[in-house]
């Protein structure tokens, strides 16, 4: 497995600001939830949050230290790293190993914290039934209210191999758009969001589509497709005035799903 290596430490946790903790606990929490709902892949796969920027540092973001499993994840876990994979932290200097940061993982995120300034949170999986529909030429079908939130909204991106490349970051940009939801062929899924509760929102209800959608097709029945016009209502019903009101309230609850007096996500 390739890692990005650790170098020279430009800033300490130490030094972190209130809003850098703030992020690191609600990043933590999508962790702990993508866990909770069966959504990991043992180490792999990564969920990334670009950091408030800070006169006179470079441009950074969080992301899971490899090797560590998403239900253990914790605020102090989370790696900061710049745009070109260098870690900012000094604890780095005594213990670099702990600092691993997957060099795929940096691949991809980094390239849509560059160019996504308006997605803070970014999530990618490799659940079963996310990679069965990624490897459907079709892609996502139309069959179901939770794939309709993504009718003419979502992205793919052909398979390129193992991210390694950082070649590989202008296409997927550019496949990505406008979006906030992708399909990487014969890979997984990826979402971004504004927020943590946004981006939650996203991967869990196209995990809860592609769930759907392989059920649906296994039964060998003939699939139901609603009118272009419904589809298209449907998808515009899903950003109406208070769909972030709607968000907000389904994070706060799958929040009570990990938040108990034994939880140490916040550490």
């Amino acid at each position: 497995m390739t890692f990005i290596e650790t170098a020279t430490p430009i800033r300490g946790i130490t030094a972190a600001t209130e809003a850098e903790w703030a992020v690191r606990r609600e990043l933590a929490a999508l962790y702990r939830l993508i866990a909770h709902f069966g959504m990991t892949d043992m180490i792999d796969t990564h969920i990334s949050a670009r950091l408030p920027g800070q006169s006179g540092e470079p441009p950074a973001f969080l992301i899971n230290r490899y090797g560590l499993l998403f239900h253990e994840m914790c605020a102090s876990d989370l790696v900061k790293i710049d745009y070109e994979g260098r870690v900012i932290d000094e604890r780095a200097a005594a213990d670099p190993g702990r600092f691993r940061v997957n060099a795929a993982g940096f691949t991809i995120h980094s390239a849509i914290h560059r160019a996504r300034h308006d997605l803070c949170f970014v999530i990618h999986t490799h659940t079963a039934n996310g990679i069965a529909v990624a490897a459907q030429a079709e892609g996502l079908l139309p069959i179901s209210q939770h794939a309709l939130k993504f009718y003419n909204r979502i992205g793919y991106h052909d398979y390129e191999g193992i991210a390694l490349h950082h070649a590989e970051r202008e296409r997927l940009v550019a496949d990505f758009g406008n979006h906030k939801a992708m399909i990487l062929r014969n890979h997984g899924l990826i979402v971004g969001g504004k927020t943590a509760a946004e981006a939650f929102h996203e991967i869990y209800f196209l995990e809860r589509a592609c769930q759907a959608q392989i059920q649906a097709m296994s039964g060998g029945a003939r699939l139901l497709v609603p009118s272009r016009e419904v589809c298209e209502r449907t998808a515009q019903q899903f950003h109406r005035e208070e769909s972030v009101e709607i968000m907000n309230a389904a994070w706060q609850a799958a929040m009570r799903l990990i938040d108990n007096p034994a939880s140490d996500f916040r550490k």
